[in-house]
């Protein structure tokens, strides 16, 4: 295995974390048996027999050294900062341009932690959510009599809720909820300062709109597997708000809708960075498991 076109998504987001722990490029490869070039090909954002992209450049070549000059001097600048200083130069720019700009470039922008990343999902609650099936008393022998059989709802009334955390819709729909849900979330809690956003290869997410929406708005998105082995800390949020719905016992989708609302609201932040400092434990298990489901 030679290209990084022949990496998976799992060995690339591998590969990121590896990095960022500390280990070399021989312990990387031999850790996801993969070769060393690989690995660096990854690493350095190159990649394989990939035609060039027909964009225009979106600066001078005197900007464009102006805003390399400016990555080079502070690695670890987010967007913001790389704008303000390169607008102070005198190239009036936009976020999105500027991030285009230092992609071309060839920068990626990595995983420095994953207290940085906003992980995203979806979640279907159902009316007859919590019943788990009724339950009888009944003796042996009277499975099949009237008085202990009960009638269920073949498609009960449902909700899906989309939500984020951080420590089925359509394309169009997805990209409302990110402008009026996902963006004022992402400014309260990192500001200006950069973040990755994270959510699943559903349809919605991966279709062409949305990665041009994300683009648009300068928003790195974290390589995400096909089908994730169990990867996603927020899966761990909906059991919690699901635990709880078992006790509320909704009637009503209104009824339905607020307990959703009240559970959500009662995980603490706590319980939020227990799950996201787990991250590094979820990827080793994940490796030593080969892709295979884990504890988590």
């Amino acid at each position: 295995m030679g290209k990084t076109a022949d990496l998976t998504a799992v060995q690339k987001a591998i590969i990121d974390t590896l990095k960022q722990e500390g280990k070399t490029q021989k312990e990387i490869s031999e850790r996801i048996g993969c070769s060393q070039s690989a690995v660096s090909r990854h690493l350095s954002g190159k990649s394989v027999g990939r035609k060039k992209c027909g964009r225009k450049r979106c600066t001078t070549r005197r900007g464009d050294r102006t805003l390399r000059k400016i990555v080079e001097k502070d690695r670890f600048q987010t967007l913001g900062d790389l704008r303000k200083q390169w607008t102070e130069s005198g190239v009036e720019t936009s976020r999105a341009t500027v991030y285009r700009c230092v992609q071309e470039m060839g920068y990626r922008c990595r995983i420095p932690q994953w207290s940085k990343v906003l992980f995203s999902d979806e979640s279907k609650f159902c009316m007859s959510f919590g019943n788990q099936g009724a339950r009888v008393w009944r003796k042996t022998g009277e499975r099949e009599m009237p008085k202990c059989l009960k009638s269920s709802v073949k498609y009960p009334q449902s909700v899906m809720v989309w939500g984020a955390m951080s420590a089925a819709v359509n394309a169009a729909s997805y990209q409302e909820i990110l402008e009026h849900f996902m963006l004022p979330s992402a400014e309260k809690l990192y500001g200006d300062e950069d973040f990755i956003f994270q959510h699943d290869l559903a349809p919605a997410h991966s279709a062409k709109t949305t990665g041009k929406w994300f683009t648009d708005h300068g928003i790195t998105v974290l390589n995400w597997p096909a089908n994730s082995p169990d990867l996603n800390p927020i899966e761990n949020l909906w059991d919690i708000v699901k635990r709880k719905l078992r006790d509320a016992r909704p009637n009503t989708l209104d009824e339905l809708k607020a307990a959703i609302e009240a559970s959500w609201a009662s995980i603490t932040p706590q319980q939020c960075h227990r799950l996201i400092a787990s991250m590094p434990r979820h990827i080793e298990a994940v490796i030593s498991a080969k892709g295979f489901p884990t504890k988590y």
